[in-house]
C-alpha cells in the first residue's frame, strides 16, 4: 500500500510539473518578444501586405511599449512581476493587431 501511496504521489508532482515544463518552452523574454514583432512588422511592409499609415500605426504603438518597457526599467532597477505581466499582455495585443493589419486585405496603395 505505501510504494502505491507513493506512486501517486510521484504521479501527481510530475503532472504538477509538466504544464510549467510545457509553457516554459513557449515562454519569451522581453528583448525576443520585441524582436520578433519588429521582424513582424519589417516583413509585412516588404510584402506590401501593411500599407503606410497601417505601419506607421504600428511603428508608433512599438516605440511607445519599448518606451514603457525602459520607463520600468529605470524605476525599480528591474522588472518586477506586475511589470513584466503588463508588458506581456501589451505585446500580445500589439501582436493581434499587427496580425489583423496585415490580413485585413488593404495592402500597399
Amino acid at each position: 500500500m505505501k510504494t502505491f501511496s507513493m506512486m501517486i504521489a510521484g504521479l501527481a508532482i510530475a503532472t504538477a510539473a509538466f504544464p510549467a515544463a510545457a509553457n516554459a518552452q513557449n515562454w519569451q523574454n522581453i528583448n525576443q518578444r520585441q524582436a520578433k514583432l519588429d521582424q513582424r512588422i519589417d516583413q509585412g511592409i516588404r510584402s506590401g501586405a501593411l500599407n503606410r499609415a497601417e505601419a506607421s500605426r504600428l511603428r508608433t504603438q512599438f516605440r511607445d511599449l519599448s518606451m514603457l518597457e525602459n520607463r520600468y526599467r529605470r524605476t525599480g532597477g528591474g522588472l518586477s512581476l506586475a511589470e513584466r505581466r503588463d508588458l506581456d499582455r501589451r505585446f500580445d495585443t500589439l501582436s493581434q493587431r499587427v496580425r489583423t493589419q496585415k490580413h485585413d486585405r488593404q495592402g500597399r496603395r
